[in-house]
């Protein structure tokens, strides 16, 4: 009930101090458990997947956040539980695989830290490995905006086709070797190319010469 209400009332806030549009929430189903994989580009990006989405989401905030009790109060509601990042924190890792198998959406940013530039990362193969035990179907998630957010900022956020759970599956019996292979190869690539697709990237700066290039194109 608390969930609800909290997520109602944030809804109503961020509707009036920002300009937002939600695209492809029809391929959100109406029906079970769901990782959310979004870019990450702010720390309201958690408040807006979850407002714009449908059903209840959990998701993973580094420990820090929870330390001013009023804001830990907001994002506990909302779904968050802390994380130890850089630690290995076995324990987050299960409880966040937990929510998903007791119903609740998981909402994850594949990349591990904010893009300073908007483009979308690489993915990190902690992160792809929750995706892959969890057992659940995978939607992308892009959320765009330019520069950093303000009063009445645009923001357009976009869900994607649901990458089937079969389609992440890790095999049994593989060394911690194979399975960082079978992360990088297997798991990561889909999740971020469906992030990708979502997202407006700023185009790519041009790679400034080398001084030998720039040596060979005095001489030519």
């Amino acid at each position: 009930m608390l969930y609800h209400l909290v997520v109602f009332l944030v809804r109503i806030a961020f509707a009036v101090w920002y300009n937002i549009k939600v695209e492809g929430r029809e391929n959100i189903p109406k029906k079970g458990a769901y990782i959310f994989a979004s870019n990450h580009r702010s720390y309201a990006d958690p408040v807006l997947v979850v407002i714009c989405g449908r059903g209840r989401f959990s998701f993973m905030a580094k420990s820090e956040l929870f330390e001013n009790k009023a804001f830990a109060i907001l994002i506990r509601a909302l779904g968050a539980f802390p994380v130890e990042r850089g630690k290995g924190d076995t324990a987050a890792i299960d409880r966040a695989i937990s929510r998903v198998r007791e119903g609740s959406h998981l909402l994850i940013f594949p990349e591990g830290t904010r893009s300073k530039d908007g483009r979308v990362g690489k993915g990190k193969t902690g992160v792809a490995l929750i995706a892959a035990q969890a057992g659940a179907d995978v939607i992308p998630v892009g959320l765009n905006f330019e520069g950093k957010l303000h009063f009445r900022s645009k923001i357009v956020v976009r869900y994607g086709k649901p990458i089937p759970a079969s389609k992440l599956a890790l095999a049994e019996g593989l060394t911690e070797r194979e399975l960082l292979r079978s992360l990088k190869k297997n798991v990561v690539p889909p999740i971020m190319d469906g992030i990708r697709a979502l997202v407006d990237e700023p185009p790519a700066l041009p790679m400034q010469e080398t001084a030998e290039e720039s040596k060979e194109k005095e001489m030519n």
